[in-house]
């Protein structure tokens, strides 16, 4: 059974959940540029964003197994840093993190949850776009004259 966590001051597992982010991360290594984010991140970095955010993670038989990092916005819910370990992909442990971010959108009366994903990562907009996400922006991260993000949303009734 998965269970969904509040990553907050008392969760005490840095250093697995930046494993499990890195992990989760890795396909991505060599095939986007710039590199990932997640590579910046450290252990102090990461207590810092679940301050700043706010961050659940999946737990199975007392490990993690996925997180997603929340961060309210004007008219928005952003998701980052949702990962899920490579063995627990495609068992709906990211749907049920997207459920607890829309719960949290709709409490906060946001109209939507959006996303980035990079450009090269096309599974990644496939999943999202079954998950009701849609494409609402191309962006170029700093230094690139070309697409390297898409942005997503997906608008909650």
């Amino acid at each position: 059974m998965i269970d969904i966590i509040r990553i907050d001051e008392r969760f005490g597992r840095w250093d697995e959940l930046l494993a499990l982010i890195l992990s989760s991360f890795a396909y991505m290594d060599g095939v986007i540029e710039p590199p990932s984010s997640a590579h910046r991140l450290t252990l102090a970095s990461l207590a810092q964003k679940a301050r700043d955010e706010i961050a659940f993670a999946a737990v199975e038989d007392g490990g993690l197994v996925g997180c997603v990092f929340c961060k309210p916005e004007t008219d928005f819910l952003y998701l980052g840093k949702l990962a899920i370990a490579p063995a627990h992909q495609g068992r709906g442990v990211g749907r049920r993190l997207l459920a607890i971010a829309e719960e949290i959108a709709r409490d906060r009366e946001l109209s939507a949850l959006r996303l980035e994903t990079r450009i090269e990562l096309a599974g990644n907009h496939a999943t999202f776009a079954r998950w009701g996400f849609e494409k609402t922006a191309e962006n170029s991260h700093a230094g690139f004259t070309r697409v390297t993000s898409i942005e997503m949303q997906k608008r909650l009734a």
